[in-house]
């Protein structure tokens, strides 16, 4: 047996190589935790066991996260999106609950030796009706696909089953009691939940907000921790002693403090406890399943696999359908949302917990959960072929749509095509309006597209991370495209897809920061525009006018570390309609190298550019792009971008080509 110091290393060391493997496998930590606590806990290597302080910190996590969902409660929101959430939300939970209701039924005739309670069937039904949150938000934030339709369909689904938790932690306990006692144990419930949370919400609102204040004047971030975690807890404790779950004076709590202008420090300040804390919870489950029991059943636990992501794709889907989506809007919403969620885990432990299930019942139902978990990455990342071939009808939606862009960009030649059509893509847009330049946007959000396109703006529906897409868009006449939202791997796609078509583009890339700079140049990014760089150079700027510093000198230093870090913004492309502008503009050029320019295997700083009013700003090299030095050696087939006057460039590109 180990000591508790041992049992906490081995949990940290473990759950560090878990979250790590996953990473590595790009896959939710959460999967990382429930694989190390199957793997340590006492059903296969036996290294650790469930105790009473393991217990207490698994719940724990779960009052954190309820926590944190109450945060992210927001009234205005819920109303914006009721149609979805008490519709659409609201008719897939209660529906997934009366049809494992329904099934344990005839089960229960045809295997009466099994005897499914009508409890269990509930509190079973209620853990399947949940979805994972975090895999799937993680996925449609890389996808961008968050403010597409079925993205809003799916955030309104789990927004509502967030919220449906929060009954169904006050009804399983209660259906642990005696059945005769049922309608009274519920009502007495009920009458207890409300008036905890009349005097949490309506008294513990005006004490919450003001006593924050009181804090805050403080000035010190330990007294702001220790209070946040006072708040947090007391109101789990309050509902705990009026009988009721702990997770739910969580929630409440979180709903109070979401109306404070303390929410987003609060969101930052319990992001580590929650983590860390759920964490254990998950390992804690991992420690439920048994290894041996599920592999001896392994033919029922592929069924209840199959059974309910099924149920849930085909529930889901037509209810989406009924409420007005396409057939592949449907469908996305209803794979997005088919496997298991965390949630479901809580449920299912406090069932089990509760001796409402047989605990074979819950091993087969528990492994069942964790491997829908383990398919739903590659389900969602697959959506948009499984859509394809299952519904003819998305096939002729896309192409109207593709034959729609098409239409809006035939007769524009030397435009710009516009990744994004939010505040970076609208601003972009207007200085390019101003130019007198064409641009041509593509943006996933359909409100978005039908408000400006009703202004007037030049902007369709479509994914700029679609082949078709950008050939509908015109790449072949374009002159550039800007990525306009910091997303990475959305971008790698674009410039994936861009050289394909056309190699010699040249695509400016909107970043975070510089974490990803190399992995963006090297993919061909002919400039990559951190937020945080420039936002630190308008902070200096400011403060050194602030400090005293003559503003010539501020503006000439700001200029030379954005002449230095934005080197190829310095110059353009030039075309036929430029030829009445000054010779000495810089300008920018790109020079193909065939197999007997002189040029090829030399190094640039031996060509002698310079001397001739001339720099190498790119180069382009098979799939991506070529970190530029002096001694970078030149090959065939490269696309060398080339900057400087016109006489300049006209010079280097004769001592580049010259045989």
């Amino acid at each position: 047996m180990f000591s508790p110091l041992e049992l906490t290393l081995l949990l940290l060391g473990s759950a560090v190589l878990g979250v790590v493997a996953f990473r590595m496998m790009h896959l939710p930590p959460m999967l990382g935790y429930l694989a190390v606590g199957i793997v340590i806990g006492p059903h296969a290597l036996g290294l650790a066991e469930q105790n009473e302080a393991s217990h207490i910190f698994a719940e724990f996590g779960v009052v954190f996260l309820m926590f944190s969902i109450g945060l992210e409660f927001s009234l205005p929101k819920l109303m914006a999106m009721r149609n979805i959430v008490f519709g659409l939300g609201m008719a897939q939970v209660a529906l997934t609950i009366v049809a494992a209701m329904g099934l344990g039924w005839i089960l229960t005739l045809q295997l009466p030796s099994l005897h499914i309670g009508w409890q269990a069937s509930f509190a079973l039904g209620g853990a399947l009706a949940m979805s994972s949150t975090a895999i799937v938000v993680k996925m449609l934030t890389e996808r961008l696909e968050l403010e597409s339709e079925h993205g809003r369909k799916i955030i309104g689904v789990l927004l509502f089953q967030d919220l449906a938790v929060v009954p169904l932690l006050i009804l399983i306990p209660s259906l642990a009691k005696n059945p005769d006692d049922l309608a009274e144990t519920l009502a007495l419930a009920a009458g207890k939940a409300t008036l905890v949370l009349v005097l949490l919400l309506f008294v513990g609102q005006k004490l919450v907000r003001g006593w924050f204040t009181v804090v805050v004047k403080r000035r010190s971030q330990e007294l702001f921790m220790l209070n946040l975690l006072l708040i947090t807890l007391g109101a789990a404790w309050i509902t705990e002693k009026a009988g009721l779950s702990m997770a739910l004076g969580a929630f409440v709590a979180g709903m109070l403090i979401s109306e404070t202008e303390y929410k987003h420090q609060v969101e930052e300040d319990i992001k580590p406890f929650r983590d860390v804390l759920l964490g254990l919870f998950f390992i804690n489950v991992g420690m439920l399943l048994n290894v041996r029991l599920v592999i001896e059943n392994w033919w029922l636990v592929l069924v209840l696999l199959a059974g309910p992501v099924l149920l849930k794709f085909a529930l889901i889907a037509g209810l989406a359908k009924l409420f007005g989506a396409s057939d592949g809007v449907s469908m996305r919403t209803g794979l997005a949302l088919a496997q298991a969620g965390e949630f479901g885990f809580v449920l299912l432990n406090l069932a089990g917990g509760m001796s409402l299930m047989d605990p074979f019942i819950v091993q087969v139902v528990l492994a069942s959960m964790v491997l829908s978990m383990l398919l739903a990455p590659f389900i969602i990342s697959k959506s948009d072929q499984l859509v394809m071939k299952v519904s003819n009808n998305e096939w002729m939606m896309q192409s109207l749509a593709l034959t729609k862009i098409a239409t809006r960009t035939m007769a524009q030649q030397k435009h710009v095509i516009v990744a994004g059509f939010g505040r970076s893509g609208q601003s972009l847009a207007t200085l390019l309006t101003d130019e007198n330049i064409a641009y041509h946007a593509l943006d996933l959000d359909p409100e978005r597209v039908q408000e400006a396109q009703s202004a007037g703006a030049s902007v369709s529906y479509g994914d700029a991370g679609r082949r078709e897409s950008l050939v509908a868009a015109g790449i072949y006449r374009a002159s550039a495209v800007v990525i306009t939202y910091a997303s990475t791997p959305s971008a790698l796609r674009v410039l994936h897809l861009v050289h394909e078509l056309a190699p010699t583009l040249p695509v400016i890339v909107r970043s975070h920061d510089d974490t990803d700079l190399d992995r963006l140049k090297a993919a061909g990014a002919a400039e990559v525009v951190p937020e945080l760089m420039e936002g630190s150079l308008m902070l200096a700027s400011h403060a050194l006018v602030m400090l005293g510093v003559p503003l010539r000198r501020v503006v000439h230093r700001v200029q030379a570390a954005r002449d230095a870090r934005y080197a190829s913004l310095r110059g353009w492309f030039h075309g036929a309609s430029d030829a009445g502008e000054d010779a000495e503009l810089v300008r920018l050029h790109s020079i193909p190298l065939g197999e007997n320019a002189s040029c090829i295997g030399k190094r640039i700083r031996d060509l002698g550019l310079r001397a001739m009013g001339a720099d190498v700003a790119s180069i382009r090299r098979g799939k991506g792009g070529v970190n530029v030095t002096g001694d970078t050696e030149l090959e065939a087939g490269d696309v060398v971008v080339v900057r400087g006057s016109a006489d300049a460039v006209a010079r280097a590109e004769n001592q580049l080509l010259a045989s």
